[in-house]
């Protein structure tokens, strides 16, 4: 037992075979040992969050210095092609959050304007049935036409629910009402070209590391996930600014 003062080895080696002396004094102080605790779990917390923060800063940076270089010639965009800003975003149409980043790229478009050109390319997740055929029609539709391919995009994300209880046929449907040829798009959906093209989009984006969406790649610096307006606003201003 404990009878004087002892060195650091000595209380361990008295603790490790005295479990008890621990357990004696939680059972006598439980509330500070939960104030302990808890003291300590936020602590780490905290750590965790500024380091979390500080790494992010850090890739931000680098990728400011040394930018991301996605593809972008024979791609599909919205936008002028000379426009300073360009930005990337790698999607799955039944992903409830690229909803999310769906409505954030309206707003960067609307405030943004003529300043932005935005690209769009696919990364179809596994467990969302509906999003490979999804990609597939919109590929065919922009083969046809890119800026109605473009409203069949935005009729997706402001409906979704229709997509995921109607999947490609639902799609297909409102690519008719566009004025789309659905026999040739039907034929289209299937060619080896747009596998290939969507298949080049998900190698793409797993080389960059996105592997959820969406993905955003601003003039080559990323965002990995639905972010707000205020993080897209960050980097697009400084790049505006040529810091």
């Amino acid at each position: 037992m404990l009878v004087g003062c002892v060195n650091k080895d000595q209380l361990k080696k008295t603790l490790e075979e005295n479990p008890d002396i621990v357990f004696n004094v939680i059972e006598k102080h439980p509330a500070k040992f939960l104030e302990v605790v808890n003291k300590a779990a936020r602590e780490a917390q905290e750590a965790a969050r500024e380091n979390q923060a500080k790494e992010e800063e850090n890739r931000l940076e680098e990728e400011f210095t040394n930018p991301k270089k996605p593809v972008i010639e024979g791609e599909y965009f919205l936008g002028k092609a000379d426009a300073p800003i360009t930005i990337v975003e790698y999607s799955d149409f039944e992903c409830p959050y690229c909803t999310r980043g769906y409505n954030t790229v309206k707003q960067v478009k609307q405030i943004y304007g003529d300043k932005i050109k935005f690209v769009y390319k696919h990364l179809p997740l596994d467990f969302h049935p509906k999003a490979l055929p999804a990609a597939k029609v919109f590929e065919a539709a922009a083969m046809q036409d890119v800026n109605k391919a473009f409203k069949l995009h935005d009729k997706v994300f402001e409906n979704q629910a229709q997509l995921k209880s109607g999947g490609a046929k639902w799609m297909i449907s409102e690519a008719k009402k566009l004025g789309f040829n659905v026999k040739k798009l039907e034929k289209d959906m299937e060619s080896e070209k747009v596998k290939s093209k969507i298949d080049s989009h998900v190698a793409e984006a797993r080389k960059f590391g996105i592997s959820g969406t969406p993905g955003f790649i601003i003039n080559g610096v990323t965002l990995k996930g639905a972010y707000p307006f205020p993080e897209f606003k960050k980097i697009i201003d400084r790049h505006l600014e040529g810091k």
